[in-house]
Order: C-alpha cells, then structure tokens, then sequence
C-alpha cells in the first residue's frame, strides 16, 4: 500500500486541488457520430440543416448529453435523425483534431454498424442512403471517417 502511496500521490494532490481550488477544467465537447451500412454496401448520411456546413451531407450523429454513455447517445442520435434503431455497434476511432469543427474543439467517438436488412429513413428525415460518398462535399472531416471505416469493414466478418 506504500509503495502505491508513494507511485499515485499525485493524484491525491491533482483530486484536491480539483476538488477545493479549482472547478471543472475546460476540455473539449463530446459527440458521437455513426457509419451505417445496408447489406449492399450503401451508407446513410443526412443532410445537416444548420451551420456549419448546412447543406452537406454528414455522418448521423451529436452530442452526448451528461449522465449518458457514447454508445446510448449514438443509438439516440441515429434514431432522432433517422428513425432507425441499430444495433451492434464497433468502434472506428476517437477523432481529436482541435480544427475538425469550426464551433470549436470537438471530440467525437466514431461507431460502424451493418444492417442486416433493408431499412428505409423515417418519412421526413433529411436522411438517405448513398451508394458512393466520394461523389459528395462531406461535413467536418466524416470523408476521413468514411475511409477509416471502410478499411475496418473489409476486416470484419
């Protein structure tokens, strides 16, 4: 217990400083976005109805609200923009770039799904599938998502 005393103090010292002379720290917003595939390879992206990048086409995804996992906000936000509910999700990555959104530094955790059949967008969701994303202005930087994704999906079985 000393020796683990003696290697962790500084955690002690950060907790009360934390803790008694300064608040939260400052960080980053967290977000979620969501690569969703149908059984013939399409990805569903949305067309996002606000600045920045109004107009384009983007990942469904956005912020994880307090008291809620990356997974369960990822479901909402997919189901809120789509009206899909997915399943299994798989991790591409963790996206960090302090330039990545010009709201400022956003920090988004980025899931793959496949769905195992055929699943139509809820009426009225600016969602659609698209059978070649590279045709398309992306938002943020979902381009080097997608590419990112699509070289895990080839891995997986």
């Amino acid at each position: 217990m000393e020796v683990a005393a003696a290697l962790y103090s500084h955690r002690a010292a950060a907790a009360r400083l934390i803790g008694h002379h300064m608040g939260m720290p400052k960080t980053p917003a967290l977000a979620t976005d969501c690569v969703i595939y149908d059984r013939v390879g399409r990805v569903l992206l949305v067309r996002r109805k606000y600045e920045p990048f109004k107009g384009a086409y983007a990942l469904p995804g956005g912020f994880v609200e307090i008291g809620e996992t990356v997974e369960t906000a990822c479901r909402r936000e997919v189901r809120e923009e789509t009206g899909i509910d997915i399943g299994e999700l798989r991790l591409v990555g963790v996206y960090s770039d302090p330039k990545r959104d010009p709201r400022g530094h956003m920090v988004s955790v980025v899931y793959l799904v496949r769905l195992p059949g055929e699943v139509t967008p809820q009426a009225g969701a600016a969602a659609e599938w698209v059978e070649d994303w590279r045709k398309h202005a992306l938002a943020f930087d979902h381009a080097q998502i997608l590419a990112d994704a699509e070289e895990l999906a080839g891995t997986l079985p």
